[in-house]
């Protein structure tokens, strides 16, 4: 029988055989390294984006809680309260550094929180310090910044743990910078920097500190028969603060920071149809609206549409939604002149704010009962001796029973009842009545709402003061959500 063309091979391949599972375990044992290489890699780097991240939250929380203490407010540090913020307070870290440890250690890097943070501070000029009590240039007080550096070691590893590497670490940094205008111009060769801050609230006050002099014999300045004028807030030349330094309630008169006091509406108490201008406290008022000095007349601000962030509950005519949300569609534009600004900052006369500043201002802070201006009555409160006068610095704010938070009683660092408000000159501006007339913005209140009555008068304590005026201007303005904003900047 012929033999088949094609024969098959009978006998085995010799060492041939199994070849294939070598090279897929050795292709395995490579995939296996190089996932796990993989893992460790993203490991890292995620790591090191939450550091990041991390890191940036705290110089930012630190940040803003120095521009809410009114530090900026005292800038030679004339009180000596300055370490309270950034410094060791009788051995303990200031609040600012608090804060930031705070929130640097709640955030989780790589699945556990840093094991090392650093918080230091710094200002043009002034040196690089693990606390601010060594910095005694006054550019700390104008420009204060400052920096969280983090590390989190030990990171869990998968491939390098086989050749023993168990000390992965991740590491970031972050600075924040606080900018304050007042006065600026020392710290930035001649040049004020103007602010624009959004959400500023159009209750419009004159460049007059109610409470700078002190009273003589009970009689504040602006009041009486032949009254002593009131000093400016801020200088109309400069832009710094006339009254800088600190008050409270045990160390009262120190400065601009801490006072207390009324803003009234500058308009009859007779409801009309517009806002007819009284000028002093005492004249023209009756039914029992009236409010003890001392105290600032406001007028009202022109208000731009659409106003933004009205809630529904709380929304009424313009002037009441620009108090409830959040008026950015107005020029706020500090420190630049009427005939510049393609919107000019006005204030409008034409309007009667007395009702909405009532209903609009409880309704911002969740205050409860509006005849009880002595207590909380739902609204955030400051803590001290005298409801509405801090009772020791820094000032604590404290959660109302009406906060949407539900911490009633607890302390907060940010609050509704955290406002601004204009300041225009009024030294060179004419107001008339039923009008809308264009004013320079000379700077800016950062005040505390402590509470808002029936007649639409408003109790305030002053947190902040930001002037911007001076014979040189910068055309760019830094924009915020406050008078006194905050940044982040390259890390030094």
């Amino acid at each position: 029988m012929n033999r088949p063309f094609i024969q098959r091979s009978r006998g085995n391949s010799g060492g041939e055989r199994g070849v294939t599972m070598i090279i897929v375990a050795l292709a395995m044992v490579a995939i296996i390294a190089l996932a796990a290489l993989s893992i460790d890699v993203i490991t890292l780097y995620l790591a090191r984006e939450e550091a990041q991240r991390s890191a940036d939250s705290a110089a930012l929380a630190a940040a803003k809680i120095i521009s809410v203490s009114g530090l900026t407010g005292d800038p030679t540090n004339s009180t000596g309260n300055w370490g309270k913020i950034c410094g060791p307070d009788d051995g303990i870290n200031g609040l600012a550094t608090r804060t930031a440890k705070a929130v640097a250690g709640q955030d989780a890097v790589g699945g556990l929180v840093a094991t090392t943070i650093n918080v230091t501070y710094s200002a043009e000029d002034s040196g690089t310090s693990g606390d601010c009590t060594t910095l005694t240039s006054s550019a700390f007080g104008i420009n204060p910044m400052v920096t969280v550096q983090l590390q989190r070691a030990s990171l869990p590893s998968f491939f390098s743990r086989i050749w023993g590497n168990t000390g992965n670490s991740v590491s970031a940094k972050a600075s924040a910078e606080t900018y304050n205008p007042s006065n600026s111009g020392s710290v930035t060769g001649g040049t004020v920097i103007p602010v624009q801050p959004r959400c500023v609230k159009p209750w419009v006050v004159p460049n007059r500190d109610p409470m700078n002099p002190l009273p003589v014999g009970g009689v504040y300045c602006d009041q009486g028969t032949t009254p002593i004028l009131c000093h400016p807030i801020v200088s109309v030349a400069d832009g710094s603060i006339t009254h800088p330094g600190i008050s409270t309630a045990t160390q009262p008169n120190n400065g601009i920071i801490g006072e207390t006091f009324w803003l009234d509406a500058d308009c009859r108490a007779t409801p009309n149809t517009f806002c007819n201008m009284r000028h002093t406290p005492e004249a023209n008022y009756s039914g029992g609206s009236a409010k003890l000095p001392p105290n600032l007349l406001y007028v009202p601000g022109q208000v731009g549409t659409p106003v933004l962030a009205v809630s529904s509950s709380c929304g009424g005519d313009d002037f009441q939604n620009a108090i409830v949300g959040c008026d950015q569609p107005t020029n706020y534009s500090c420190g630049l002149p009427p005939a510049s600004a393609p919107d000019p900052n006005a204030v409008d006369m034409t309007i009667y704010p007395r009702v909405s500043t009532s209903n609009g201002g409880q309704c911002l802070i969740h205050q409860g009962d509006p005849t009880d201006v002595t207590s909380a009555s739902g609204q955030d409160y400051l803590s001290g001796a005298t409801f509405g006068v801090p009772g020791s610095y820094p000032f604590q704010m404290l959660a109302g029973s009406n906060n949407p938070t539900g911490l009633s009683g607890s302390p907060v660092s940010m609050s509704a009842s955290i406002v601004s408000l204009p300041i225009y000159d009024d030294g060179t501006a004419t107001v008339n009545t039923n009008t809308r007339t264009p004013v320079t913005f000379v700077g800016f209140l950062q005040v505390f709402i402590n509470a808002v009555d029936q007649f639409g008068n408003i109790n305030v304590t002053v947190l902040n003061v930001a002037g911007c005026s001076g014979p040189s201007v910068s055309s760019t303005a830094q924009v915020g959500n406050s008078p006194v904003p905050v940044r982040l900047i390259t890390p030094p």
